[in-house]
């Protein structure tokens, strides 16, 4: 038992550990005395007062304290978002070099005309991105109205210039050519997150926060109506009504917005001759197979007969000359028949990443002007890739 007790008894503390022990106590006890905290916050940086604008509506001056834009540091780069754009930037090149490689050897004795073209283009645009990323996006506030009547100046020129395939919507530059529809609807997007930010009370009321909005759209409408363009003309009325649906304006103002817009759209459609035989050919593309519905036809042929993976990179039969505009605004169907439905949700994933991660960046902007202008941004992306993907599958009419 003796063992067993000295066994289970603990040992006996070192002198010296007692003294270390003693001597932790007494400074734990001093620091306990000594006012840190009054010293950590004499040292603290005080928070710079918020500035208001004083022409400001009174909601929007609260929501410029709520959302103080200098008072949070420069958000990093959105890697996700950059990676769906290479590579949708990737897959779009290497389908526009497989469907023009017959077309640019037999028009331009090249195969690679086309191809050359679009890496011209990717630079150009590479240059644009790597500028805009190093430009604070609020200098736009101070460019907002010099950008709309730019941007208006430019679509009214292009209804003197010569027409291509029918319509006049490019301004010739040399050896390339501008479509001022592209800036339009920037300048539409920035007149329209500054005009919402500065109204943020008073968007629900008709003739201040709805009607003018709709004036500066109808006005870039009816000039591209005259080129004619009605798909970019839907898109920026439907940009527009989503943007003003965010604000917070009455769905029924929205609503009148559209059915007031309905009896023009259809006099647009039946006016028109060849407006009312693509209508026509939507809804019974076989019997226009030899005219407006060919194309459609073909497109939906280059679809079919891909399959679940497709026929591989070059092994399309619809890219030698039977699918016409397959590089551009048909660039889906040679995607389909090569690389097959796989490629089809792939290319709709990646547009759904860009969707989401542009989303992501709005509601975690450090402005309301910036929130409403990356809605604005991915609104058009989203758009005008619904309606893209809606005409070469057959959803919505060419």
């Amino acid at each position: 038992m003796a063992v067993l007790h000295r066994i289970a008894r603990p040992p006996e503390a070192d002198p010296s550990d007692r003294r270390w022990l003693r001597r932790l106590r007494r400074w734990r006890a001093w620091l306990g005395r000594v006012p840190l905290r009054a010293w950590l916050a004499r040292w603290r940086p005080r928070a710079r007062p918020t500035r208001i604008d004083p022409t400001l509506p009174a909601t929007a001056q609260i929501v410029a304290v709520q959302h103080p834009s200098a008072a949070f540091p420069e958000r990093p780069y959105d890697l996700v978002l950059l990676a769906s754009v290479l590579a949708l930037l990737g897959i779009g090149t290497i389908e526009i070099y497989s469907a023009t490689a017959a077309d640019g050897l037999t028009r331009f004795h090249d195969a690679a005309y086309f191809l050359q073209r679009q890496v011209g283009f990717l630079a150009i645009g590479g240059l644009a991105m790597w500028l805009g990323a190093r430009i604070d996006y609020r200098r736009l506030k101070q460019w907002t109205y010099p950008l709309l009547f730019g941007a208006l100046v430019l679509l009214g020129a292009t209804l003197a210039t010569p027409a291509i395939n029918g319509a006049r919507r490019w301004i010739p530059l040399g050896p390339l050519t501008l479509q001022p529809v592209e800036i339009a609807k920037l300048a539409l997007v920035s007149y329209l997150a500054y005009s919402l930010g500065r109204k943020a009370d008073q968007v629900k009321t008709f003739t201040v926060g709805f009607v003018p909005h709709l004036v500066v759209c109808g006005m870039m409408m009816v000039v591209l109506l005259k080129q004619p363009d009605l798909g970019s003309s839907v898109v920026l009325g439907a940009t527009t009504l989503g943007m003003l649906f965010m604000a917070g304006a009455r769905i029924s103002y929205i609503l009148l917005a559209v059915l007031a817009a309905a009896p023009v759209g259809y006099r647009m459609v039946i006016g028109t001759s060849w407006r009312l035989q693509r209508v026509l050919a939507y809804f019974n593309p076989e019997a226009y197979a030899r005219g407006d519905g060919y194309q459609f036809m073909q497109a939906r042929l280059a679809l079919g007969s891909g399959g679940l993976t497709g026929a591989g990179l070059g092994g399309g039969h619809q890219t030698l000359g039977y699918t016409p505009e397959a590089h551009s605004d048909f660039i889906l169907a040679p995607i389909g028949e090569e690389l097959g439905w796989l490629g089809v949700a792939l290319v709709l994933l990646l547009f759904g990443v860009l969707v989401w991660r542009g989303i992501r960046a709005a509601l975690g902007a450090r402005d309301v002007f910036g929130g409403y202008l990356a809605f604005g941004i991915t609104l058009l992306f989203g758009v005008q890739a619904l309606f893209n993907v809606g005409v070469v599958l057959g959803v919505v009419p060419n």
